[in-house]
């Protein structure tokens, strides 16, 4: 592990802090550190900037409540830029969405469209029934229903994967996931349970498991 001298600040004494989300990976923001608020930020395991418009340490969520927990701390090869994965209280951005990029100057908004996003749309059509729509149909059919297309979509993968036929377990990997998220939310369970789940088998401390909750 390195120390902190071992950065490379800049004139002014900082450096830049990419800061991603620890559920879904997403960049939430781009912020600076300089010596004294990443010491911060290590030592109470929450974000602690520079503001440069204010010239000032600035705690990330000490006004609006949006605290970013510290899961890691990375730096880049040539150690001028940090990556900060973190838990997140509330949105990233000051205009209240999730991450502060959002506008698109480029390129096809896929990004936008993530398993949150599916897993969102899943349960509103759980608490918001809609004529023809198949994942209605499904909520309307019941457990048993869920539990043969999960089977029948899991035998699905199984045939693609052993033909080598990646486009094919794709599109069936895709069916399985839709499948099996509707059956999580039939049964109340979110993407986090599952990713704390996942993260209490890879070492990830109890302290960060804790805030990985809706």
């Amino acid at each position: 592990m390195m120390d902190i001298s071992e950065l490379k600040f800049d004139e002014d004494g900082l450096i830049p802090a990419i800061v991603t989300d620890y559920a879904s990976g997403a960049v939430l923001m781009l912020a600076y550190m300089n010596a004294e608020s990443l010491k911060i930020s290590i030592d109470e395991g929450i974000c602690c900037f520079w503001s440069r418009s204010r010239k000032e340490l600035w705690r990330k969520g000490e006004t609006s409540g949006n605290t970013q927990h510290i899961v890691s701390i990375k730096t880049d090869c040539d150690k001028d830029t940090l990556l900060v994965n973190v838990v997140k209280d509330g949105p990233a951005c000051h205009t209240g969405a999730e991450s502060c990029f959002f506008e698109h100057i480029h390129g096809e908004n896929l990004e936008a469209f993530n398993l949150y996003t599916l897993f969102d749309i899943i349960d509103d059509r759980k608490n918001n029934p809609q004529a023809g729509s198949y994942t209605t149909y499904l909520f309307e059919k019941g457990l048993d229903t869920m539990l043969k297309k999960i089977g029948e979509e899991s035998t699905e993968v199984i045939i693609a994967g052993k033909a080598d036929d990646r486009v094919e377990t794709i599109y069936e990997i895709a069916d399985l996931v839709y499948h099996t998220m509707v059956l999580m939310a039939k049964m109340d369970i979110s993407p986090k349970d599952v990713i704390k789940e996942l993260a209490s088998r890879h070492g990830i401390g109890t302290g960060v498991r804790d805030l990985i909750n809706d």
